[in-house]
């Protein structure tokens, strides 16, 4: 409904952050979004396909460690996938909160938001993330698309979120 997509400069971050420290990568895009079948489903949709998503990926890689990672409207979905699957680790970037009911999430989820975010304030994600005694990275001066701060959010994600090591 608002223009994302698997090629949103935001999302491309989060994946080369986490391809880069050899960690198994996927993007898709939501239903009805570029060539993908479908249409917007409030959540609900999007939820079941990333759980199909998960589980084509479990069936293909095995039981490597799963870290979900979300932007804006995704952050909200990953939020609903989290709670079916508990991931070791958990990205919500400038998470859609107080435009769509983001689930509370576990403790140590790593929450970005942009001082200047026009599109989600600053203050619904803190007022989302403090009954979760949640701390919340802002990031001054950056808007809801991090302009000029893409290389700072994944260092941020790439040393709060190392891949983990198989042994």
């Amino acid at each position: 409904l608002y223009g994302g997509t698997l090629d949103n400069k935001v999302v491309q971050t989060l994946a080369k952050a986490f391809f880069a420290q050899g960690c198994v990568t996927v993007r898709m895009n939501f239903r009805g979004v570029g060539a993908s079948d479908g249409v917007f489903d409030e959540g609900g949709g999007e939820t079941e396909d990333w759980l199909q998503v998960a589980q084509a990926m479990r069936a293909r890689f095995g039981q490597l460690p799963l870290t979900l990672a979300g932007f804006s409207f995704g952050a909200f979905v990953q939020s609903r996938v989290a709670a079916q699957l508990g991931p070791e680790r958990l990205v919500l970037v400038a998470p859609a909160v107080g435009r769509f009911a983001v689930e509370r999430v576990a403790v140590g989820t790593l929450v970005i938001h942009g001082e200047e975010d026009d599109v989600v304030p600053l203050r619904d994600v803190l007022d989302w993330a403090r009954p979760q005694t949640l701390p919340v990275v802002v990031l001054p001066g950056a808007g809801h698309f991090f302009h000029g701060n893409l290389i700072e959010l994944a260092r941020i994600v790439q040393n709060a979120c190392p891949c983990p090591t198989l042994g």
